[in-house]
């Protein structure tokens, strides 16, 4: 069911005046609107002289998504990498419950202590990068404020809906003096400090380079009934957790960035003047609409290369390298990817609906910033001296694939993560095997899957970091990859494209995406996602047994073959199954799958020599291959070395994987 959400009903303003060379910006206090750079005429592939830092754009009038959120933020970065920043926040009320308070994400107060939810559930790792010695950081309010100047700091408190640990204050409470009702509009005025923690989880410094995410006081989501699925309208409330990533509400930012005088900013959105010197700083002014994050990233160092491009569905973007100096010669190679994974993903699941898209390459010693995905920005991994391999292209395009998947689609990362990672997996796969000839090696990948779990469950309820990407990223892209295999690669991209068209800024739920498969392919699915998306399920089809009975006669070779197949676990239809014979003859046969054993008795000149289930490994959700074949005639003594062979085989490959 698609989401009803309450529109916000204040028409918006933006004045722009160029006074005396000043380029000055007021907003009104409801959402204003989202820019679009008008197409790029002739060559797509056009260069232009870079950096383009002059290049200024304003919003144009049209509203994509429910803006229940307005965030106008002042911060400036110290030469000690502390963010002292203020924002003004509105949000207006999409349910129709009188509320009473509001609640706030603190994200940097996961890394405070070892005590917190999050360094206690990763163990001070993500990704394989750990919390270098005394890294931590974190968020302190030193002001909240109604518009008539009465502070509100007394009444916050820190809440652990998650788990209860009163160490982790990373999610808190803010009572208000006066309750707010549906439909009506709430300002609050914030004053914050965040010690930036050293880099190995997605934000925080790296000498002088600095990723900005998750940094400032952002407003939890509030789900009226019917969002999500939801039957009673509420506040979807959880902690920073070791595995899980975001869920925000779309709305507006206007935000003005202070660095150094020698530093460079990307940042979400585009700027809507030129940065100008003050005191020693650099003054940026952004701004974003339609978006449900804000982040940005800051060096001394960053070689800046810009580049406009157009394609169907991408009507003009600036697209916007931010390079390590150790990557600055490969510039070609990650405006490529980036412009392949646009052109594709637009075409595949619509129109790409931003004017700008920055990719930011930090430094080796900074690469936990990296791999991450936020609106309109990107981190590609740690630029390292030695000539990366694809791994670079792979990085860029999956996280230029979640400005789809996470940015517009946005789906509650803390609950069901995998229709943001497994569904980016499945594209950038898809992607890289047409645009680079990189198999995607399927059998490998689902025989990595050791312990399965279901794909709804919550992100810290995984056993691990490798539980979790195990499961989310891995076996969730099996599962797509399985679908595509019954009903074809054309049917497949109906269904994508349809689910993304209908929950386009909508927050979908796994049973969304059921409902719009049901539909396309008008047929039931619910056996198999009972099985596969909300069980713990991988399929196992076996041979059992095979026997062969001479009834030669003098004149007739004649032998009746017998073979006993299984389904041990997981449904699945049209299994393939392949017979061989003596003389080099095959059968090749369909098992329906509907019953947990099946024998074949097959008549023939020859005996039979060997028989498989899924020769080619077309069934994308078995994990287990090695009782898919049998020989008719084996010494068990072979036939146990050879077994552990296979087995020691696969696990030398698939321990070569990594997340």
């Amino acid at each position: 069911m698609t989401p009803v959400r309450a529109k916000i009903i204040l028409s918006s303003v933006l004045a722009i005046c160029v006074l005396g060379g000043t380029l000055l910006l007021s907003l009104s206090q409801a959402p204003s609107t989202q820019s679009a750079l008008a197409p790029i005429p002739g060559n797509v592939n056009a260069q232009v002289p870079a950096p383009t830092e002059g290049i200024v754009q304003t919003p144009l009038a049209e509203v994509l998504s429910d803006r229940v959120v307005e965030y106008h933020i002042d911060v400036q970065l110290t030469e000690d990498h502390v963010l002292k920043g203020t924002s003004t926040l509105t949000w207006t009320h999409p349910g129709k419950k009188t509320v009473s308070e509001l609640y706030f994400h603190l994200y940097p107060n996961a890394f405070a202590s070892d005590e917190t939810t999050f360094m206690k559930e990763s163990g001070g790792k993500l990704r394989g990068d750990a919390m270098p010695k005394d890294g931590y950081g974190s968020m302190k309010l030193t002001e909240i404020k109604t518009p008539d100047g009465l502070s509100l700091l007394h009444r916050i408190q820190y809440v652990q809906p998650d788990d209860g640990n009163i160490h982790d204050k990373s999610l808190v409470k803010v009572r208000l003096p006066k309750p707010v009702k549906g439909g009506e509009s709430i300002t609050l005025h914030m004053s914050f400090e965040v010690d930036m923690p050293r880099i190995f989880a997605r934000m925080g410094t790296a000498d002088n380079f600095v990723m900005a995410g998750q940094w400032f006081p952002k407003l939890s989501v509030y789900e009226p009934v019917g969002t999500r699925n939801r039957k009673t309208e509420g506040w979807n409330l959880h902690q920073y957790h070791g595995n899980s990533e975001f869920y925000s509400d779309f709305g507006i930012y206007s935000v003005r960035i202070a660095v150094p005088a020698n530093y460079t900013v990307a940042a979400t959105g585009f700027p809507t003047k030129p940065y100008y010197k003050k005191d020693d700083q650099r003054i940026y002014q952004f701004y974003a609409d339609d978006v449900h994050d804000f982040a940005w990233a800051a060096s001394p160092d960053f070689v800046v290369v810009e580049e406009p491009f157009s394609a169907p569905n991408v009507p003009g973007v600036r697209i916007k390298l931010f390079l390590d100096p150790a990557h600055a010669d490969l510039k070609d190679r990650y405006l490529y990817a980036a412009k392949s994974a646009l052109s594709n993903f637009s075409k595949w699941y619509g129109k790409y609906p931003y004017s700008t898209l920055s990719i930011v390459v930090p430094p080796k010693a900074g690469n936990g910033a990296g791999g991450m995905e936020y609106p309109t920005l990107v981190t590609a991994f740690g630029a390292d001296e030695t000539s990366p391999g694809y791994e670079l292209e792979r990085t860029v395009i999956h996280e230029i694939g979640h400005q789809y998947f996470y940015g517009m689609i946005a789906s509650n990362e803390f609950e069901e993560a995998w229709l943001d990672e497994a569904f980016t997996s499945y594209a950038e796969e898809r992607l890289m095997e047409q645009e680079y000839g990189l198999s995607s090696h399927i059998p490998l990948q689902s025989g990595y899957i050791t312990s399965p779990a279901s794909l709804t469950q919550e992100a810290w309820k995984y056993d691990s970091q490798q539980h979790y990407a195990e499961n989310v990223y891995t076996r969730g892209k099996l599962v797509l990859r399985a679908i595509e295999q019954q009903i074809g690669i054309k049917k497949m991209d109906k269904v994508m494209s349809a689910y993304a068209a209908k929950y386009r800024f909508k927050h979908p739920t796994t049973k969304d995406f059921q409902t719009v498969l049901e539909q396309v392919t008008r047929k039931s699915w619910a056996a198999f996602f009972d099985q596969y998306v909300y069980s713990n399920m991988m399929a196992d089809f076996a041979v059992d047994s095979v026997q062969v009975k001479d009834q030669s006669t003098e004149t007739e070779p004649n032998y009746i073959s017998t073979v006993k197949l299984s389904k041990r676990a997981g449904d699945y239809t049209g299994i393939p199954v392949v017979f061989a014979f003596k003389d080099g003859h095959m059968i090749r046969k369909e098992w329906d799958g509907k019953d947990a054993n099946v024998i074949y008795n097959l008549t023939y000149k020859e005996p039979i020599e060997w028989v498989m289930v899924d020769p080619s490994y077309s069934i994308a959700i078995e994990n287990k291959h090695i009782n898919n074949y049998m020989r008719a005639e084996v010494e068990e003594e072979i036939q146990t070395r050879f077994n552990i062979s296979i087995t020691k085989l696969i696990e030398t490959l698939l321990g070569s994987l990594s997340w």
